[in-house]
């Protein structure tokens, strides 16, 4: 299979939810392009959340362009299920051509101005290129001193499920986010006991902002340097975290320095044993396609972007990577618009 065989004037890698809303404003722009996923069912990430998960906000407000996600019976809060199944019907919806499994391996010049894209089911050719792999598939686990002594179960959040499987073990949960405090809460009256570790005290946002308030921040941070979020707080109180803290459930304690066979210890050298570490510590983006294209500068080895757009190279535009492209841009409300100014500037460079 060659190159010409698949050729498209954009390509977009990633079929979650930042792939799907670039799509859409492809369409509407009337550009020739395909999505390539590696997932083989879609729904993005959310398929693969703990069965207790969340939004922060109603339905309404959790929407992707053109289509309202519809409300989940018998709760205001719709779970990480109910957002996949949205996803995959607003792909079909919009007949979007989105291409599964198909795994990227990279992106190069092609050598007439255009792109050459390798993958495990042949390559594609296109004149610009929308990265929204999202973060999911690189977890990040720091290098704790003794990590790999731990005889005891390690997962990252990745591989948490639900509360249940952790039934009387005791359980450290490491991350001062909204993963973190979530998971943590989440385990509090199945595990035996729960230990909620995080590098600075944990600061709860105000119970009254949820998901659209947090949107109309980020907004308002972007168009005139409004309060940032962190200003406020790292972790969204949402009922079941607020509930566990109330009840003295739910204590924060700061970073152990390293484990032992047994679990952690701390600079005062008490131990806490331990059956199971659940590192709650993020993820980095998925970006090592783009690794030919010699795209990131810097000590800290970033994309540097003007928007979503590549400054070194404008047929590259990363889109749903958080604070790399705003942190709208990586929540359903928000990538919407994000992908519309991406889409904007890529109808400008074609045509």
């Amino acid at each position: 299979m060659t190159a010409a065989e698949h050729r498209v004037q954009v390509l977009v890698i990633g079929g979650g939810q930042a792939g799907l809303a670039a799509g859409y404003h492809l369409r509407r722009a009337g550009l020739d392009f395909a999505i390539l996923d590696a997932a083989p069912a879609p729904g993005g990430a959310w398929q693969h959340y703990w069965e207790s998960l969340r939004l922060f906000s109603p339905a309404a407000y959790s929407s992707l362009p053109g289509r309202p996600m519809p409300g989940q019976a018998g709760t205001e809060w719709p779970d990480a299920e109910h957002v996949a199944e949205y996803l995959a019907e607003y792909e079909k919806r919009y007949e979007l051509p989105v291409h599964r499994p198909v795994g990227v391996a990279s992106v190069t010049n092609a050598g007439d101005g255009g792109l050459l894209v390798r993958t495990d089911e042949g390559d594609w050719h296109a004149r610009a290129l929308v990265s929204a792999t999202g973060s999911w598939t690189r977890p990040f686990v720091p290098a704790v001193p003794g990590r790999e002594l731990f005889t005891g179960r390690q997962l990252h959040t990745t591989g948490y499920h639900r509360a249940t499987d952790f039934t009387g073990r005791r359980v450290v949960v490491v991350g001062g986010g909204n993963s973190g405090a979530q998971i943590a809460a989440d385990l509090v009256g199945h595990a035996a006991a729960v230990r909620w570790v995080t590098r600075r005290p944990a600061r709860l946002l105000p119970d009254e902002i949820d998901g659209r308030a947090l949107f109309e921040i980020a907004t308002r941070r972007v168009q005139d340097g409004g309060p940032r979020i962190s200003d406020l707080g790292d972790i969204v109180a949402t009922e079941p975290v607020r509930a566990a803290r109330r009840a003295g459930l739910l204590t924060d304690h700061r970073m152990f320095t390293a484990l032992t066979p047994a679990g952690p210890r701390w600079a005062d050298g008490e131990p806490w044993p331990a059956d199971a570490i659940v590192w709650c510590t993020g993820f980095r983006p998925a970006l090592v396609h783009l690794a030919p294209l010699a795209l990131r500068t810097g000590a800290r080895g970033r994309i540097a972007t003007t928007g979503t757009r590549a400054v070194s190279d404008p047929r590259i535009h990363l889109l749903g990577y958080g604070d790399w492209t705003g942190p709208a841009s990586a929540t359903l409300i928000g990538v919407g618009r994000t992908a519309r100014q991406a889409v904007a500037e890529i109808t400008g460079l074609l045509n």
